[in-house]
């Protein structure tokens, strides 16, 4: 079997892009993948396009081959935007390998361990009571017996001002959910001040939170290993790490109590694997982050049943708008707030080509907030 052509989607989503990679080869099996929208989304498919030039002859079914070849024979270690080509990529190759097979991709990565897929999805509202009913409205709805929010936090505010905010935000949800679904709370690396992570961590520890999430910046492992140092609560992180080298700082410092990768970014579904495996000799666990569309979850459901050390999945409901259309079949959580498995072959999902037709891309820019002196800070 021979690749013989690299397509790609470029798809809007709604405020954002998906950016889907299509492998076809010579014996007429196909397989898909999604790359991480990133923002310079037509920098992601020339990236692409550029890989497609090296893998055009090659045996699609050589996953690790062929990623090494994409690795180590580009320039550098690659950031965001190689690194997401990359993985889109690389996806495209495993269900081809399924396919091939006949089987499950879950299969390949040593088969299922669970029968089921535990899912959580993001609350809304603006205000602490918003907050609470867009909780329970999800809970009630879906089943979830997990949630995630985020906090109080403007550039603007002092201090003071943002943790009794959080808290209240946090305590409003607690209250709303009852005593035993988890919550996580996601700071959104808006502080840059480790002992500032640490007041919010007190601050709403009372209210058992399932883990605080990007508490501080993804870039300096030993200042997340501080502020594990000074916390009760559990620590996740890892949605802007890449490769397997990034996560062993992190995992090695034990700086962490989940691990947050992205497959598609951090390398795809093998390099998932391996930072799950690191993350298993260190008894942390993996809680995937899954903002991407209905294929990336499908993607990741694979990932989620072969793994012994997973613990939750981000989770959007498809239920409207693109995400109700981009696949023909999306995966759909059940009222016990999981998802099932998919047992086709490959990933067993087909994209909703047709669909795209009216799903035009548009650059877009992730918001950036300014504190009161006019300066921007990371979010």
């Amino acid at each position: 079997m021979k690749i013989t052509d690299i397509k790609t989607f470029l798809v809007g989503a709604g405020g954002r892009n998906w950016v889907y990679v299509k492998i076809l080869t010579d014996q007429g099996i196909y397989g898909v993948g999604e790359a991480y929208s990133a923002g310079p989304d037509e920098a992601t498919v020339k990236v692409i396009e550029d890989f497609k030039l090296w893998l055009v002859g090659q045996d699609p079914r050589n996953v690790q081959y062929l990623f090494d070849v994409m690795y180590n024979t580009t320039r550098f270690p690659g950031g965001i935007i190689t690194n997401s080509a990359l993985s889109g990529i690389e996806h495209a190759l495993w269900d081809i390998a399924g396919k091939s097979a006949g089987v499950p991709v879950w299969a390949l990565l040593g088969g299922r361990i669970r029968n089921k897929i535990r899912v959580y999805q993001s609350i809304g509202g603006a205000s602490p009571q918003e907050a609470a009913e867009s909780a329970k409205r999800l809970v009630e709805t879906y089943g979830y017996t997990a949630l995630k929010m985020g906090i109080s936090a403007a550039g603007d505010m002092p201090y003071n001002q943002a943790t009794r905010l959080s808290a209240e935000r946090v305590r409003a949800v607690r209250e709303a959910v009852g005593p035993d679904v988890d919550i996580g709370v996601d700071v959104h690396a808006k502080f840059f001040e480790v002992a500032r992570a640490i007041r919010l961590a007190h601050a709403i520890e009372p209210y058992n939170p399932m883990w605080m999430e990007e508490a501080i910046r993804p870039e300096n492992f030993d200042a997340m290993k501080k502020l594990s140092d000074h916390v009760n609560i559990p620590l996740a992180s890892g949605e802007a790490n890449y490769m397997i080298h990034e996560f062993k700082q992190l995992i090695d410092r034990q700086a962490l109590d989940f691990v947050q990768p992205d497959i598609c970014c951090c390398g795809g579904v093998l390099t998932m694997k391996k930072i799950a495996a690191m993350a298993e000799a260190q008894y942390i666990m993996v809680a995937p982050h899954n903002p991407m569309s209905p294929l990336a979850t499908v993607i990741n459901a694979h990932f989620a049943a072969s793994t012994p050390n997973f613990h939750i999945l981000e989770y959007i409901a498809p239920v409207s708008g693109p995400r109700k259309n981009v696949l023909k079949e999306p995966l759909m959580v059940k009222k016990d707030g999981y998802v099932d498995i998919p047992n086709k072959p490959g990933w067993g999902v087909e994209l909703n080509e047709e669909a795209f037709k009216s799903m035009p891309p548009a650059p877009w820019r992730r918001g950036t907030s300014f504190r009161a002196d006019g300066s921007p800070y990371f979010q």
